[in-house]
């Protein structure tokens, strides 16, 4: 499968940042943690897993992220369980960190309705597609930042 077929398929929940994306909203907020990472695509020195693939990395879901950094990024895997990422960000949030969520625009979701619409305090929808990893193409969804301040 090519890069092109697989951005189209529901194969993989992980959509890797584009490093220009990353750094123009890292001059904003400064981040100090990635929650949802791997070692090859992680955007901050200290980063959290996705899922536990051993070693000295932590899972996402096992820890306080306000306690292992408080300006924080993740862009969570886009699948059935993007909703535990929202419910955890805002965990993080009421800890007093700050939270920068980048995400898929899907407002006719459940998981929008209940962790972004009325709930974060700022959501910002991209201009355009964004084009993941080393995508040829650019994603089929438009996307959005989504800002949960403490």
């Amino acid at each position: 499968m090519t890069i092109s077929a697989a951005l189209y398929s529901s194969r993989s929940e992980e959509w890797a940042t584009p490093q220009a994306f990353f750094d123009t909203i890292n001059v904003e907020f400064r981040f100090d943690l990635d929650a949802a990472a791997s070692p090859e695509n992680r955007k901050t020195p200290r980063y959290f897993a996705f899922n536990c693939r051993g070693g000295s990395v932590a899972d996402a879901f096992g820890c306080r992220w306000a306690s292992h950094g408080n300006r924080i990024f993740c862009n969570p895997p886009y699948g059935r369980e993007i909703g535990k990422w929202f419910a955890k960000a805002r965990e993080a949030q009421a800890d007093g960190a700050l939270v920068v969520m980048l995400a898929h625009a899907r407002t006719d979701t459940q998981w929008w309705h209940e962790h972004v619409q009325g709930i974060a305090s700022e959501v910002r929808f991209v201009k355009g597609r964004l084009r993941f990893g080393d995508g040829k193409q650019s994603a089929p969804f438009p996307s959005a930042v989504i800002i949960y301040r403490p």
